[in-house]
């Protein structure tokens, strides 16, 4: 399972109200915690990677008020089938996650795959060609549309061009080994910074979009 930062506190009101702009699309925003090296590879150790919770030395509250405010900030959750499972299965019972755990397990959840049949977790299975399903939920009302871990999937979409923005928290470590976000074999794509936040940890949030060809 892909471990994302819990965090234990109310969110600031003002990240929890949303004015939608006029003609406003939803995006897809993909949040990952990544090493200096690329890798994504269980940041919370929950998957037996050797390097697994590489994440965790470098925890900090203005990191968790961010991931808080991000949340809040999105309405839906797209996921793949792997993520999706480890998710399901933890954060029902996870204790002590106050607002933000109540947002996860509360929130609409889209997942991405071709051998699951039953959904649980408030999921509902993306039918159909992706990118026209994909299409159809940025069309309708609401906030933007987090993915979180879910690796495979996001390779997908990165090299169909659906992905409308990259948020990288990354982290000051290098690990040698492990699964990348882009692995070798990806296709060469720009991608353009409009925004960059340091915390006091050490970690740098980096937030790209991709450069329309």
């Amino acid at each position: 399972m892909r471990s994302q930062t819990v965090a234990p506190y109310e969110p600031r009101k003002q990240h929890m109200e949303y004015e939608r702009e006029a003609n406003y699309m939803r995006k897809i925003i993909v949040s990952e915690f990544v090493t200096l090296d690329g890798v994504i590879e269980d940041p919370g150790g929950a998957e037996g990677f050797k390097h697994g919770g590489w994440s965790f030395q470098f925890g900090s509250a203005e990191q968790q008020q961010f991931k808080v405010e991000e949340l809040f900030q999105a309405d839906a959750l797209l996921l793949g089938r792997r993520t999706y499972q480890g998710f399901a299965a933890a954060w029902p019972n996870m204790p002590g996650t106050g607002a933000y755990g109540e947002r996860m397990n509360s929130l609409p959840k889209y997942v991405a795959s071709t051998t699951l049949s039953d959904m649980t977790w408030n999921a509902t299975l993306l039918q159909g060609d992706l990118a026209e399903a994909l299409s159809r939920l940025k069309q309708e009302d609401g906030q933007d549309i987090l993915i979180f871990g879910s690796g495979q999937l996001v390779q997908t979409l990165h090299d169909r061009g659906l992905i409308d923005v990259y948020r990288l928290m990354v982290f000051p470590v290098v690990l040698g080994s492990g699964k990348r976000l882009f692995p070798e074999g990806s296709e060469k794509k720009a991608l353009r910074l409009i925004e960059t936040r340091p915390l006091p940890s050490g970690v740098v949030v980096l937030t790209y979009q991709p450069i329309k060809d």
